[in-house]
């Protein structure tokens, strides 16, 4: 029992030890006043310089990518809008041109609209 405790702390201590290490490598920015040398100040102040480079060029080709894809989005819209406007011209001519044909007149051979079972009107009556 007590040789199983202390595996566990052995393997705790392990994986606690190997988080710490990785998390040295994590490259950001640091303070670098706490330096007392000038050789790693310096280094220190370059390291920082190179990681706002990294993550300002990166930014920048992400924000390109996205203007990218927006123009591309904005080139369909305006062909799908062409499309649909040349549409609506070809409904609004086909419309003209049922309003602007003549009605065709009733044949006197025809009967009229009016029921057959209606009652005729009497003169005078309103």
């Amino acid at each position: 029992m007590i040789g199983r405790i202390w595996v566990m702390t052995g393997l705790l201590g392990l994986t606690l030890g190997a988080d710490l290490a990785r998390a040295q490598d994590v490259p950001g920015i640091e303070i670098c006043t706490v330096e007392k040398t000038m050789e790693r100040r310096t280094s220190c102040l370059q390291s920082n310089v190179d990681f706002l480079i990294k993550t300002i060029s990166k930014l920048g080709r992400d924000q390109q990518q996205k203007l990218d894809a927006a123009n591309r989005q904005i080139e369909a819209l305006k062909a799908s809008l062409v499309g649909l406007q040349s549409t609506v011209d070809e409904l609004k001519a086909a419309q003209k041109k049922t309003d602007s044909a003549p009605t065709p007149a009733p044949a006197k051979d025809q009967p009229s609209k009016t029921p057959a079972n209606a009652e005729p009107t009497k003169d005078g009556a309103k």
